[in-house]
């Protein structure tokens, strides 16, 4: 039986109003790698602040090889070996990879001044140790999110790290740059070091992890062996609720053709695109980073140049050169990156449903406030937005939340057309479960939807039908029900074409 490195028992922690955690435990074995999952405002950042020191526990023990600690700061975390990777990652982009990993701790020559040999040779001494080459001289801004979260674990090794923290760690990353974590975690591992790894990506616990703890609305609900539990039954320790519920259908009137293309390429990336959509469906797009899913979309909204072929609206060409023109049409996009390319995160809930909509609700240049209230508050019960306000900035919002206000500040133009990036990308299963339901809700109320998404289980269990892409075109289409993973991967990674070049 492994030794426990890590025991938190007993932990409670209130905020005004709201009880963050109740008498929550976290037991991690020494050397494995311990998931820590559950909904957003289920406790997990609360619970991993308490044992960072950046938040005091209200009550209840921490102990560490053993015995009992205090961890009022950070520092006192880092003295004992427990090192945080947060989701947006703690590193000076202006400033060297060397200097980020020794930031505050360079090794100095008699004088006091910084020995930079020395400081270079370590640094790649410790990315060496994880199998990672990067010149330590390299601007970190410079770097890849996958390559600077590499210098984050190894900035956690320089400082002797026995317990590294990875909160959500995969969110930015390509298919190809997770099995490389993946891969230095399993190193990391046989190191010795022990990972508490955060992710609302089933599969990946799946796939990496040995033990999980689920918490639910700052409880603790169990702790599993990874071989003990099934993802279904995880779901339901999560959220209360079964895995169908998650991925809830409703099966689809499709109508009319509303949106075709055509023989469509694009000056940039786009080969030979056919596709109709229909009111009352929601069509699938899978396929892998750098497939054209994304190309495809800004494609439709004007974002990108058409080369040749045509768009036809309700059967008649329409001219889309412009995101203007697109929105006249009928056509909404809710792009991939909802924080830098959605929201204005620091404007309120309010402002950001309405922002596209103010010239309907001014009068003679001036806005009616009432009818912004009101415009605002609709949307809020309509897609049951959890908000204590309408005041309340977007920025402070949950994942599930933030994608909400997003998709409502389209429902507000009442669009033909919803074209949804990565929908309920960084956001927990609870809240992908309503994103779900409000999509087959507007399908059902006659609207297209074009759903782009990276993940297998989304595509399968959402779509009335599914396009699969590689390399700029169109390799496969699916009915609901006729297709499988298996076979749409197989398209993803250009399979099918390979086959029919040499059949």
């Amino acid at each position: 039986m492994p030794d426990t490195l890590l025991s938190m028992e007993h932990i409670s922690k209130s905020f005004p109003g709201v009880r963050a955690l109740n008498d929550v435990a976290l037991h991690v074995q020494a050397g494995e790698v311990h998931a820590l999952v559950g909904e957003n405002g289920a406790g997990k950042s609360t619970l991993m602040k308490i044992l960072s020191g950046a938040l005091p526990k209200d009550s209840g023990r921490i102990l560490f090889d053993g015995s009992e600690v205090s961890i009022q700061s950070p520092g006192d975390a880092r003295a004992l070996g427990i090192a945080m990777i947060f989701q947006e990652l703690n590193l000076v982009p202006h400033l060297d990879v060397g200097q980020n990993i020794f930031l505050g701790r360079e090794p100095a020559r008699r004088g006091g001044r910084i020995d930079w040999s020395a400081l270079y040779d370590r640094a790649r001494e410790r990315l060496q140790l994880i199998g990672i080459e990067i010149d330590p001289r390299a601007t970190v801004a410079d770097l890849s999110i996958a390559q600077q979260q590499m210098v984050e674990i190894g900035k956690a090794l320089s400082r002797q790290s026995r317990l590294i923290v990875m909160d959500e760690p995969t969110s930015s990353l390509t298919e190809h740059e997770t099995d490389r974590l993946f891969d230095l975690i399993r190193s990391l591992k046989l190191q010795g070091v022990t990972i508490i790894y955060i992710s609302h990506r089933l599969e990946e616990i799946f796939a990496i992890v040995d033990r999980v703890t689920v918490l639910r609305d700052g409880q603790w609900i169990g702790t599993r062996g990874i071989g003990e539990v099934t993802q279904a039954e995880l779901v339901h320790m999560m959220v209360g609720r079964d895995l169908a519920e998650v991925f809830a259908k409703e099966a689809a009137l499709r109508r009319n053709v509303i949106l075709e293309v055509k023989n469509l390429s694009s000056a940039n990336f786009l080969r030979d695109i056919n596709l109709q959509l229909h009111r009352g469906e929601i069509l699938g797009v899978a396929g892998l980073v750098g497939s054209g899913r994304t190309a495809l979309a800004r494609t439709l909204f004007g974002m990108e140049a058409i080369q040749s072929g045509e768009i036809l609206f309700d059967g008649q060409p329409a001219t889309i050169r412009s995101p203007q023109a697109a929105i006249r049409q009928g056509i909404g996009l809710v792009p991939e990156d909802r924080k830098d390319q959605a929201l204005f995160l620091n404007m309120t809930v309010s402002e950001n449903i309405v922002m596209s909509d103010l010239p309907e609700l001014s009068r003679a240049g001036l806005i009616d406030f009432n009818q912004v209230r009101s415009v605002a508050q609709t949307s809020v019960e309509k897609l049951d937005i959890r908000t204590p306000s309408l005041r309340q900035r977007a920025r402070n919002l949950s994942g599930g939340n933030q994608q909400k206000v997003a998709i409502a500040r389209w429902l507000a133009l009442k669009p033909r057309v919803l074209i949804l990036d990565e929908p309920t990308r960084g956001i927990d299963v609870g809240a992908k479960a309503e994103i779900h339901a409000l999509m087959s809700q507007l399908a059902k109320q006659g609207m297209g939807i074009l759903m782009i998404s990276s993940e297998l289980p989304e595509i399968l269990g959402v779509s009335d039908r599914i396009i699969v892409m590689h390399e700029g075109h169109i390799t496969a289409e699916f009915m609901r029900g006729a297709a499988t993973q298996e076979a749409i991967m197989l398209a993803a990674t250009g399979a099918n074409d390979q086959q029919a070049k040499t059949s």
